[in-house]
């Protein structure tokens, strides 16, 4: 005679498998969640170092005048706000002139192979224009006597991005005389007599 207070073998083997198998399940099902919540964060990391060593690559312009002459060089970076330019220059005229990105950049004297201002969303020309500005457009340097100037210009609307480095490239140029911050197009700042391309 069976008792009472035990259940019968086979029902008791058949409740045990059931447990078992359903503790299994859960176990799998929170292995698979954590595998997946280890392949996002890793995704994102990797995602997140791809932008910062993008960010972090900066670019440059090698200046030369229109006797092909060396007269300094400008650093670009990108950072959260807009792109940091640093110029280091020298051997350049007294006073004070405009100092633009321009849209191609080919640095043949007299430089206007360098094309208009780098405009890649078709605004009006000038910082003080309320239909500008130029993404190329930035403030007049001011060189003293000695020619040599260094400055550091933030520029926010200017990325180190596609539109930038596309096809023809774009170039850093120095003018003959100051912008006046609204001519259309390019501020009455007269001749081009520094250039560089800007490269990586």
């Amino acid at each position: 005679m069976k008792h009472p207070d035990h259940p019968a073998p086979r029902q008791s083997l058949a409740r045990h498998f059931t447990e078992a198998l359903s503790f299994h399940k859960r176990r799998g099902r929170e292995r698979m969640k954590l595998i997946g919540v280890a392949v996002l964060a890793a995704s994102t990391a990797l995602a997140a170092t791809s932008r910062t060593a993008h960010a972090a690559e900066p670019a440059s312009a090698a200046m030369m005048n229109t006797a092909g002459e060396s007269v300094g060089t400008v650093t670009l970076t990108e950072l959260p706000h807009g792109t940091l330019l640093h110029a280091r220059l020298q051997h350049l005229p007294a006073g004070a002139h405009a100092f633009h990105v321009h849209a191609v950049g080919q640095c043949e004297p007299p430089f206007k192979s360098a094309g208009g201002h780098f405009n890649p969303t078709g605004k009006k020309h000038g910082i003080a224009s309320a239909e500008g500005m130029h993404a190329g457009d930035m403030p007049n340097i001011h060189v003293p006597d000695s020619g040599a100037l260094e400055i550091e210009v933030l520029n926010t609307h200017l990325r180190l991005d596609a539109a930038l480095f596309d096809g023809d490239g774009a170039a850093i140029v120095i003018h003959e005389g100051p912008d006046d911050y609204l001519s259309d197009p390019a501020g009455a700042a007269g001749p081009r007599i520094a250039c560089g391309v800007i490269t990586r």
